[in-house]
């Protein structure tokens, strides 16, 4: 009966429902707290187990937009271009 609460719980959290409002469902028809919290735990480890891995970073770009929704050019301040100029 575990097994057939496991898959009910990946099967309908796929699909969108919450665990609470499948958690309700199943207090009402009347399976025991306890079995249905573990299986709910279990559905959930098995779900993150078939997640698929990232391999990657994912690269962040930042860009600032004024109200009108334009690129924005940020510009180094003087100082700061020249010392670029001697690499220190």
């Amino acid at each position: 009966m575990r097994r057939n609460l496991i898959d009910y719980f990946k099967k309908n959290l796929k699909k969108g429902y919450t665990p609470d409002s499948l958690k309700y469902a199943l207090f009402n028809q009347g399976y025991p707290r306890v079995e249905v919290n573990n299986a709910l735990e279990k559905a959930n480890h098995e779900l993150a187990q078939e997640a698929p891995r990232l391999k990657e970073k994912p690269e962040i770009n930042y860009e600032l937009r004024d109200e009108d929704d334009r690129l924005v050019e940020i510009k180094k301040p003087w100082w700061r271009r020249m010392l670029g100029l001697f690499k220190i």
